[in-house]
């Protein structure tokens, strides 16, 4: 199971997405999982496959606040327990259990541990300007054909800004840029990840980009330090070679709902610059860095893939056995 992004948290989908009475389908890293809210209103995820006969449960409906599968009508709870199999009362219902993921619904945004529930599982780790109640937020989600790792490695990336967002974000950096500019980027280890800041010509005061690289695949642009004006990007793998890209914008500033569409094109806009280019990388995942040619400025992606390779591109976790023996 989720091979390559095992045994981390990650953002999945937008919580905004999952209804109060209906299912919600979604890949992550190659699995099919299926989101739903119980009684109270509280967001499980289970493997989207009954442990029955394999159908997709998110084709089933929600019923008492549990999932229903929509082939023979077992019902499963949150913890992924069977707690109806219709025509056999004499079921042994503690053998028929689905798969549950640990499940988290925080900032706005359904998160998953991509393994089976295990009592040393940890909390995620989540931005504070993705929960302070005096920020206004807004966001939106696209799919990109690439894998997630180039993705990942884009939003680190600060080197690229002045020429393909020349027009938009880059356009306060090109300014300061002569034919020998020199940009230093550094990479600073903390417990959440790293804080990418670079600089040019050795003038701190001029920040060209101030980057954090939250573990696994979340990066956070700090565009206006002052003004708690935060871009933050992502990167959640779907299907094989499909990214999940998330974008939420935050802002103590112009905080009336009215204004958020204009955000939200502002932060599409600048997504869509980097698309193209990110969608046409080869190898389709990052590569070990022998295999591509780097320079200085190249710190923070090396670093990112220093940490893909040590971490995450090996992992995988075990699926529970869906039936124990009689």
């Amino acid at each position: 199971m989720f091979d390559g992004f095992a045994h981390v948290w990650t953002p999945v989908t937008l919580a905004g997405r999952l209804k109060r009475n209906r299912p919600l389908a979604v890949t992550l890293a190659g699995e099919k999982l299926v989101f739903f809210r119980d009684a109270s209103g509280t967001a499980s995820a289970l493997l989207d496959r009954c442990p029955h006969r394999g159908v997709a449960l998110s084709l089933g409906a929600v019923k008492d606040g549990c999932l229903e599968c929509p082939f023979h009508a077992w019902r499963f709870d949150g913890a992924g327990a069977c707690v109806s199999v219709p025509l056999n009362p004499d079921a042994k219902r503690e053998r028929l259990f689905a798969t549950a993921l640990p499940t988290r619904e925080l900032a706005g945004l359904l998160w998953v541990y991509t393994a089976p529930t295990a009592p040393s599982v940890p909390e995620p780790l989540v931005p504070e300007t993705l929960t302070r109640a005096d920020l206004a937020r807004t966001g939106f989600e696209v799919t990109w054909k690439a894998h997630w790792t180039r993705a990942m490695e884009n939003m680190l990336d600060s080197p690229h800004v002045p020429f393909l967002h020349r027009n938009t974000i880059g356009r306060f950096v090109r300014p300061y840029l002569k034919p020998d500019t020199r940009m230093d980027i550094e990479w600073n280890e903390t417990p959440f990840g790293a804080v990418l800041p670079a600089f040019l010509d050795g003038d701190r005061s001029r920040e060209s980009g101030n980057l954090e690289f939250w573990k696994p695949n979340m990066m956070v642009l700090n565009i206006m330090p002052d003004q708690k004006f935060r871009i933050h990007a992502l990167c959640v793998p779907a299907e094989e070679n499909h990214v999940r890209m998330i974008v939420i914008g935050t802002r103590n500033f112009a905080k009336l709902a009215l204004l958020n569409p204009f955000f939200n094109w502002s932060n599409k806009r600048i997504t869509e610059e980097d698309r193209a280019v990110v969608e046409s990388s080869w190898p389709t995942r990052v590569p070990p860095p022998a295999e591509e040619r780097s320079v200085r400025t190249d710190k923070a992606t090396l670093q990112f893939r220093r940490y893909f390779f040590e971490v995450l591109a090996s992992s995988r976790a075990e699926a529970p056995t869906l039936a124990l023996p009689p």
